[in-house]
């Protein structure tokens, strides 16, 4: 997991706690990677087999594609990017040994919380949190939450777990049953700490284009007023570790205004082309056509306002990517203004 900070209790007792606190981040596997063993063919030395340098040796053995049908975990925490979603799970943990009969634990909560540069706010728990009043946890068993949250922002970000439970006192009676001699409601809260930061940084210009004019039936131009046209140019930079392949790129527009995209998802004789492929510190460009709708009169006003102010607002880009094994990305911008030509 991220870098602990500190850890501190609600109580003023020094006693050890009978539950512990593991906090594991959930990411993809990714697959191995298998290097063979190099050539032998100096004289008098015998050839060596190139699996035989394999961990899992196969008799179909591609000597120019390195990777395997297995799946490496990440050896550790790994980097947060914006705009992906952070997992982790909480697993609460009894300590107590199964000899331990001189006391128990029962009512075990989980609460969890995420600090951003920005804010703090609550996490949602998966499963919900039920009633967990009187519910005992044995020695040796565990109680665990999956917890997902979109990263939206840069920055240091501090996950706070709080966990409380019920520890009562026992004591063997007549027969050899343990019967309850008193309880106490203990507490103890972790921090958690790790970095977000971007994979795609997003660099955008946005100008304005001679208005066209509007046509008749004939296909001549008409007396009316003109239609107002803008060209939005916008470049991708990878920014992260590995490569990440576009899945599509929008243009978010308000009336009148309608965005078309002049990328690699435009309709072709030759069939849609393949999304591109960015590798760290790559950049891609991408550029939308954008035209004010004819005979829509919603939002009319503040366009034209905006036009005669010099910068008007065409719209929000939104881009979703995928990671090497699938992880999705999502980034939306701000409005973005045009300026006058």
């Amino acid at each position: 997991m991220a870098h602990q900070r500190t850890l501190s209790t609600v109580e003023t007792t020094k006693e050890p706690h009978s539950v512990s606190l593991k906090v594991l981040r959930l990411s993809r596997p990714s697959f191995s990677y298998r290097f063979g063993l190099p050539s032998t063919e100096s004289p008098g030395l015998p050839e060596i087999p190139r699996e035989a340098g394999l961990g899992y040796p196969s008799a179909d053995v591609n000597n120019d594609f390195i990777l395997t049908p297995l799946l490496t975990l990440p050896p550790a925490f790994g980097l947060a990017y914006v705009g992906e979603t952070f997992s982790c799970t909480f697993c609460a943990n009894n300590e107590l040994s199964l000899e331990d009969k001189s006391k128990s634990v029962n009512s075990v909560r989980i609460i969890g919380e995420i600090q951003t540069p920005t804010k703090t706010a609550p996490l949602e728990l998966e499963p919900p949190e039920g009633d967990a009043k009187g519910s005992p946890l044995g020695p040796g068993k565990s109680l665990q939450k999956v917890v997902k949250h979109e990263l939206v922002e840069e920055g240091n970000h501090t996950l706070a777990v709080t966990v409380t439970y019920s520890e009562t006192a026992l004591a063997q009676g007549e027969g050899g049953i343990s019967q309850a001699i008193g309880s106490k409601v203990r507490t103890f809260r972790k921090l958690y700490q790790f970095l977000a930061q971007p994979c795609i940084v997003i660099r955008t210009k946005a100008g304005e284009l001679p208005p066209s004019k509007l046509e008749d039936e004939k296909g001549k131009n008409t007396s009316g007023p003109s239609l107002l046209r803008y060209i939005l140019e916008a470049q991708l930079e990878n920014v992260g570790e590995g490569p990440v392949l576009l899945d599509s790129v929008t243009l978010i527009t308000r009336p009148p205004l309608k965005a078309t995209s002049l990328n690699w998802d435009v309709p072709s004789p030759g069939g849609p082309k393949e999304a591109p492929l960015i590798h760290p510190r790559d950049i891609t460009q991408v550029a939308f056509l954008i035209e004010q709708q004819t005979g829509v009169i919603e939002g009319l006003d503040d366009l034209l306002k905006e036009h005669r102010e010099g910068r008007a607002l065409v719209g929000r880009l939104g881009v979703v990517w995928r990671g090497a094994m699938g992880d999705m990305g999502t980034l939306t911008t701000n409005w973005l203004g045009s300026k006058r030509r």
